[in-house]
């Protein structure tokens, strides 16, 4: 990871000093790095030691970084890492067009690499998480969305990076096509985990572990699985509580929601299925040979869905 910090710095340099300002506080904040991780213990669980894995890994980081600029400014975020976003910092249009640039120096990148099947799985993923952004933005505001609906979002906008942080360090490694769909099984199973327990969070965490403010689902009028799940099973009176609140974007009844999230056994639904999607991640790469790395990314999957942030 210190060499993939430095290939971040050294990457992020920009003459305009407003990009380098704004991408070096992002990037400095830290947040978990579960993404270029990935793209390091996959290729080393197969045996790979050359250095174009921190290449990779550092475009995977900057592609993430970027979603995460537009998304805040999408989602009128004020706090991300405990911290405040860029755009509450520096403005919409500024966190905008240096997520821009962020993207553009990850695909440039990508081409240093003169890997054609590795820019495959980049521009693909790039492109579904794009998609994933619009229809989370369809959702928005609306309390009739379905489980299955819901799950499709999760897969475009979170679990694609995950799966293809996976898949590339695979293929650098010169894995098979079956190691390579493992390693994708893998990353998309533990990108849904994560996902699922972040839901969990909002409801369920501390700002100061988990880094944003607590009830911004809610909100940001995002029908989350919890609330999927009360909507479905909750009395009529919690239904049309969630709905209103929904409907409004409205947390002044977060308290009265959480309470009907807690009772009504939404949060372990949410839970359950999160554990459902680590155990898949963790049966995907039982062939993989005996290591470190293989035993990381077991406990990778494991702390998906015991962790508090």
């Amino acid at each position: 990871m210190n060499a993939v910090d430095a290939v971040i710095r050294q990457k992020l340099h920009s003459e305009v000093a407003l990009v380098n300002q704004i991408a070096d506080y992002i990037i400095s904040a830290g947040g978990k790095r579960i993404r270029p991780v990935l793209v390091l213990l996959m290729a080393n669980a197969l045996g790979y030691r050359g250095t174009h894995q921190y290449d990779l890994a550092a475009v995977v980081e900057f592609i993430h970084t970027a979603t995460l600029l537009h998304d805040d400014v999408v989602d009128e975020s004020e706090l991300r890492r405990g911290r405040k976003t860029a755009n509450a910092l520096f403005g919409n249009a500024a966190s905008v067009l240096v997520g821009d640039f962020l993207h553009s120096r990850a695909f440039q990148m990508m081409v240093t690499v003169g890997n054609i099947r590795a820019m495959q799985i980049l521009a693909d993923a790039t492109n579904v998480i794009a998609e994933g952004e619009v229809l989370q933005l369809l959702n928005m505001h609306d309390p009739d969305i379905s489980e299955e609906r819901y799950t499709q979002v999760i897969r475009s906008k979170t679990a694609k990076l995950f799966e293809a942080a996976a898949q590339l360090g695979a293929l650098i490694a010169g894995a098979s096509e079956d190691e390579i769909e493992a390693a994708a099984e893998y990353g998309r199973s533990l990108g849904t985990a994560f996902q699922l327990i972040d839901d969990v969070l909002d409801y369920s965490g501390h700002a100061e572990d988990i880094g944003k403010n607590v009830g911004d689902d809610l909100r940001e009028g995002k029908a989350t699985l919890p609330l999927i799940y009360l909507m479905e099973h909750g009395s009529t009176e919690q239904r049309e509580l969630v709905r209103s609140c929904i409907e409004n974007g409205d947390e002044e009844h977060f308290d009265a929601v959480l309470l009907a999230v807690t009772t009504s056994g939404a949060l372990d639904y949410t839970k359950r299925k999160a554990e459902d999607a680590a155990a898949r991640a963790a049966a995907s790469i039982a062939g993989l040979p005996e290591s470190q790395f293989k035993d990381a990314l077991l406990n990778l999957s494991s702390f998906a869905v015991h962790r508090n942030h």
